[in-house]
């Protein structure tokens, strides 16, 4: 909120800080929980855009292993590979907390993130990535969390996919199912797809589709 007599000063696209990491401050950096993910309690202080240094700000930092996340394309089929699973940050928000998603699996070993993605292709929808196309790397949410995802479009042969997959140790109970790519942005714009990185790779998708399909020749 502006006080009396106070400017307003507008930002015009493409000045962006030149702040960096060397411009926050950790004073203290505390454990509060360590399971499989951990939460860290920060205490920091950061430089202000209007010069000098802010108060000391308590954060509680959700510490997670980055993501990878894939999205299926099947050029020469038009059409895209789709799993469905419940998610637990869902269940208090959505009558229906099984969610359309990518593939998608956690960096928690010594992998790359295109190893991850093709392991996880096949535990998750036994599938056999064709090849891998980065889209993006980006911060789900900054705000509380370190994650970066990982975002990927992989060729596939989708002939005969389905099915139920995931690893049983683990929990999973993972449905698969095939979309045409125009019922799959219906369902964007319906917002029956309602997670970030589906969204994103979606939309990528049908932003450089020409180039996706460019020259594509004869199915592997």
């Amino acid at each position: 909120m502006l006080c009396v007599g106070q400017a307003l000063t507008t930002t015009l696209g493409g000045n962006v800080t030149d702040f960096t990491r060397a411009d926050v401050e950790v004073l203290d950096r505390q454990t509060g929980f360590k399971g499989f993910y951990r939460l860290d309690v920060l205490t920091l202080r950061h430089r202000l855009f209007n010069g000098g240094w802010g108060p000391s700000l308590r954060r509680e930092l959700f510490v997670r292993h980055d993501a990878v996340c894939v999205l299926p394309y099947d050029p020469w089929l038009d059409q895209l590979v789709l799993i469905e699973q419940v998610r637990v940050g869902a269940i208090d928000k959505s009558e229906r907390p099984w969610m359309l998603e990518l593939v998608a699996g956690l960096i928690d070993k010594d992998e790359a993130p295109e190893q991850v993605a093709h392991r996880e292709a096949e535990e998750e929808a036994g599938l056999a990535l064709l090849d891998l196309t980065p889209i993006c790397r980006y911060f789900p949410s900054p705000g509380g969390s370190d994650e970066q995802v990982h975002l990927y479009l992989a060729r596939v042969d989708s002939r005969g996919a389905g099915g139920i997959h995931g690893l049983e140790e683990e929990g999973e109970d993972i449905r698969v199912s095939l979309w045409s790519r125009s019922d799959a942005m219906q369902a964007l714009a319906d917002g029956r797809i309602d997670n970030a990185a589906t969204i994103i790779a979606l939309q990528w998708l049908e932003m450089n589709l020409a180039q996706v399909r460019d020259n594509l020749g004869p199915r592997p």
